[in-house]
């Protein structure tokens, strides 16, 4: 599903190509790759990606929903659904498509690896306190954690180069595996933009709309007595979104909004 050019690796030498400048050598090393790979789980992914991989980074952009700290691909059919803070900000981007949705968010971290492991041990010890029915699993990227009650949430992540991707996935039970295929598919060809601000850990990276839908989303929040954020340009064609207005939920509270609770 991979879109652009990206740039080429140095020869089997292990030699950085021509022209290269040192820190991106250092900064090469230090990437993580993925950790605790499942043997025959969909061993032929690349991603996620970062801005820094393409040769010209607007076509990082070509194919993929530019939401500013990611550039996510859009599954056939699917939409967009914003869910707003109370102050009418955006707190989290979901793709929906028949089987349910997912979001796929970055965070700031360390250079190294190993956030990922702390923050699902995290997720699944506040499922449990909900009572709900929870597994770690190992998919393509390390371990995935499980919770299920009248519907189902899958939480994916990836350690990378001082960022971290969060991919939840939520959905009906029935549907969840084929949601998750989506999801997986839309990690694996996912970009990230980082940049360079020093970063509390676990800082959300910042969302940027693309224009189109941060006009709509404006004039509904100017309508509900609240001010959204100008946005800067962005690509001019994207699926229309939806508006959802509650707070950044916790991990139970996505199995809540599959049974309506």
């Amino acid at each position: 599903m991979a879109f652009g050019k990206r740039k080429q690796s140095g020869d089997s030498s292990g030699e950085p190509a021509k022209g290269a400048p040192a820190v991106e050598t250092s900064r090469a090393a230090e990437r993580t790759a993925p950790a605790e790979p499942a043997p025959g789980l969909e061993d032929d992914l690349e991603g996620p990606f970062e801005v820094e991989d393409f040769d010209d980074p607007e076509e990082a952009a070509v194919g993929r929903l530019d939401l500013g700290s990611v550039l996510i691909p859009m599954p056939e059919g699917g939409q967009v659904q914003v869910e707003l803070s109370q102050t009418g900000v955006p707190s989290a981007v979901w793709v929906v498509t028949p089987h349910g949705r997912f979001s796929i968010a970055a965070y700031a971290a360390p250079k190294t690896a190993g956030l990922w492991r702390e923050v699902a041990t995290e997720l699944a010890d506040s499922l449990r306190k909900d009572s709900a029915s929870v597994s770690i699993e190992t998919g393509p990227w390390g371990r995935e954690v499980v919770g299920t009650a009248a519907g189902a949430v899958r939480f994916i992540g990836v350690d990378g180069y001082r960022w971290m991707i969060r991919c939840v996935v939520n959905g009906a039970i029935e549907t969840v595996d084929a949601l998750t295929v989506q999801a997986r598919s839309a990690l694996a060809d996912t970009v990230v933009r980082r940049g360079d601000t020093p970063l509390p850990v676990r800082t959300p990276l910042p969302v940027q709309l693309p224009e189109p839908m941060a006009a709509q989303l404006r004039a509904a929040a100017e309508q509900a007595g609240h001010q959204l954020p100008q946005e800067q340009e962005a690509p001019p064609a994207v699926p229309e979104p939806t508006a959802r207005r509650s707070t950044q939920g916790e991990a139970m509270q996505q199995l809540r909004t599959i049974t309506g609770g």
